[in-house]
């Protein structure tokens, strides 16, 4: 059987991921440019450091450490009120200030953030990536993901 050539399998992987990605719902921003990507900060010692993407039960055992990282929401204001993570700051993406806002939070300190299911919660990982945020854990698949792991939210 002949081989396939490995540039050939990296483009193929690589469509698969952007089909994918884009498979997982509209937040209503386009994302397409925006691959889930994770980024680890090169200085980042322990293992948990970085920008990344985390799953719902990930996220869950962040959250129980103490020092717990500060939870960021970044859906819309009517989203948040219908129902958040405990302790969530609503800092909403789609907001023209967005990165402002992020720019005068410590880039020192962890944080988990996520929208409803994961798209605009990319830009805002890409966002705090470039303002040099080093421990940032995104909920994948976003609070929707993370109900339907049986997680709380309030109201």
């Amino acid at each position: 059987m002949p081989r396939t050539p490995r540039p050939l399998l990296a483009a193929a992987a690589a469509a698969l991921l952007l089909l994918g990605a884009a498979a997982c719902g509209d937040d209503g921003v386009d994302e397409a440019s925006a691959a889930e990507v994770t980024t680890t900060a090169p200085e980042a010692a322990d293992a948990g450091a970085g920008v990344r993407v985390v799953s719902p039960a990930e996220a869950a055992a962040l959250l129980d450490a103490d020092p717990a990282p500060a939870v960021i929401d970044v859906r819309t204001p009517e989203e948040f009120e219908a129902g958040h993570l405990e302790g969530a700051v609503l800092i909403d993406v789609t907001s023209p200030d967005f990165e402002a806002q992020v720019a005068e939070l410590d880039r020192d300190q962890p944080y988990v953030l996520y929208c409803r299911s994961g798209n605009r919660s990319v830009t805002a990982r890409q966002v705090m990536s470039d303002l040099g945020f080093t421990d940032v854990a995104d909920i994948g698949g976003g609070i929707t993901a993370w109900v339907a792991e049986g997680q709380p939210v309030v109201t």
